[in-house]
């Protein structure tokens, strides 16, 4: 009978801590445990970026939209560089796809990935907004504008609504795979 008492504390101990919710933010201010929420607050440095204002811009001609939804049930293959897909991913046309940079903490493989695509695109097209998305509620987006903003990148705009709103809109969304991390870095993270 003891050695069922201890049994049952050790599972009641280790139940009451599973059921123990994590800090929604870091010390830092992003967002680190459940993504999917109403958002009540702005991704300060970043800009926020209305609907309509993002209907007027043509992504990939105007202004550098990249999409940090993670890719569900993938993974990065770190010796290609290349995301392995569970399944296919639609988003607004002419953005770049980098996939979980929206964490609160980021793998930096990927992170560098990111800016290492918004210094390129920066250099051909200074004055180009950065418009940072993902879906309606995902604070992914929030993280991501606000990382770039803080690092002191220019012109990040966050676009809250993302593919939801596009798409909502009656803008038509394309299938894309992730960007690919090149091997160099790769190789330098190892």
């Amino acid at each position: 009978m003891l050695l069922a008492g201890v049994a049952f504390g050790v599972r009641a101990s280790a139940m009451e801590a599973s059921t123990q919710e994590l800090p929604l933010f870091d010390r830092l201010g992003f967002r680190a445990t459940r993504y999917r929420a109403v958002i009540d607050r702005a991704p300060t440095p970043a800009i926020s970026m209305p609907l309509d204002r993002a209907l007027r811009l043509h992504p990939g001609k105007d202004a550098l939209f990249l999409d940090v939804l993670p890719a569900e049930g993938g993974h990065l293959d770190r010796t290609s560089g290349r995301w392995m897909l569970a399944e296919s991913h639609d988003t607004i046309p002419g953005s770049l796809w980098f996939p979980e940079t929206g964490r609160g903490v980021v793998d930096p493989l990927l992170w560098s990935a990111l800016t290492a695509r918004v210094e390129a695109v920066r250099h051909d097209h200074p004055d180009w907004p950065i418009v940072v998305f993902c879906r309606a509620d995902c604070w992914m987006s929030w993280n991501a504008s606000r990382r770039l903003a803080r690092a002191g990148v220019a012109n990040v705009f966050w676009f809250a609504e993302g593919i939801d709103g596009w798409h909502d809109a009656g803008r038509a969304l394309v299938q894309v795979v992730p960007e690919t991390v090149s091997v160099a870095q790769v190789r330098n993270a190892s």
